[in-house]
């Protein structure tokens, strides 16, 4: 454990953790970013919506550049996962633990985001299909890129209806598939689909391959070909650390904050889809810009943040 104390540790080195990362790097704190190399941005083949990259962008390419910027001002990135985080209620400080060792310090950043839970298939192949757009997770994100193509949904209840919905808006083909055993919809939601024209399939969902430019998916009904796959199985929020610490979590889930990403544990803050599952790089990055001026400006209340003076060599010799 280093006897050093941090000014600010982010946990999570995604959209959020590295803008804030970039952001308290130039107010010239001491801070340092422990990424556990997961963050979901960089499964993007090419996101055409984040804005300044009019041809797209990868996700890994994205990440990589705002990891060299936040390094450029001074900070710390390191590659491990963090498992216990604990605050000292005397000093207030907090000490972060990870495998090969840890670090304290005043104020953390928890940008931990979420997991997609992913259909029932072989991981190298998943990772094959999602690099090529045959399976994607986000319709807000890449929606347009399904215009007009035979989309598959894999989902249940009104959380797979409203997703089947949403894609409808893109495409006339759109098909939701049980992923169990039969599809549990209330009348309301029966009726939304006949309305719209989607064609809603039993389960089992089993297996899942690809063929060709095509995805397939293998059913009690039989096998069903498109040209791309939405799973709205849900997903996992990464709250653990902060249930450690006590903290407060919204009805969804996620971790509780006000409006300047506090949240109900002093000097813990949150930021990204740990605090809103929105799927957005804009919004995670907008949550990181904000709760790093708050730790900023906290830090700034408890200790003035006051520059030495610097005297140049010219001024020297006169």
């Amino acid at each position: 454990m280093n006897d050093k104390v941090l000014d600010c540790l982010i946990i999570g080195g995604g959209p959020a953790g590295l803008t804030a990362a970039v952001y308290l790097a130039r107010f010239h704190l001491d801070i340092m970013v422990v990424d556990g190399g997961k963050s979901r941005a960089s499964w993007i083949p090419c996101s055409h919506n984040h804005a300044g990259f009019p041809d797209g962008i990868n996700g890994k390419q994205l990440l990589e550049l705002m990891r060299q910027q936040a390094q450029k001002y001074g900070a710390r990135i390191v590659t491990e996962f963090v498992t216990k985080l604990e605050r000292d209620n005397d000093s207030g400080l907090f000490t972060a633990t990870w495998g090969s060792g840890g670090v304290r310090a005043r104020t953390v950043l928890l940008a931990t985001g979420v997991t997609n839970r992913k259909p029932p298939m072989d991981p190298e192949l998943h990772d094959e299909a999602l690099s090529r757009g045959l399976i994607r997770y986000c319709p807000i994100c890449d929606g347009y890129e399904v215009t007009d193509k035979k989309v598959g949904v894999i989902g249940s209840d009104s959380h797979g209806v409203a997703e089947a919905l949403f894609i409808r808006s893109y495409t006339a083909d759109v098909t939701l598939i049980a992923p169990h055993t039969a599809l549990r919809l209330s009348p309301e939601d029966h009726q939304k689909l006949d309305e719209a024209g989607i064609k809603s399939i039993d389960g089992p969902a089993e297996a899942i391959a690809v063929h060709g430019d095509c995805i397939v998916v293998d059913t009690a009904e039989g096998h069903f070909a498109f040209d791309s796959v939405y799973p709205a199985l849900g997903s996992d929020t990464h709250t653990q650390l902060a249930e450690q610490l006590g903290a407060r979590l919204s009805a969804d889930g996620c971790v509780g904050v006000d409006a300047r990403q506090r949240t109900s544990v002093k000097g813990l803050y949150a930021a990204g889809d740990v605090v809103i599952g929105l799927d957005q790089i804009s919004h995670a990055m907008g949550d990181g810009g904000v709760a790093a001026t708050t730790m900023r400006n906290d830090i700034a209340k408890r200790q003035p943040l006051l520059r030495k003076p610097v005297l140049s060599e010219q001024f020297e010799k006169l």
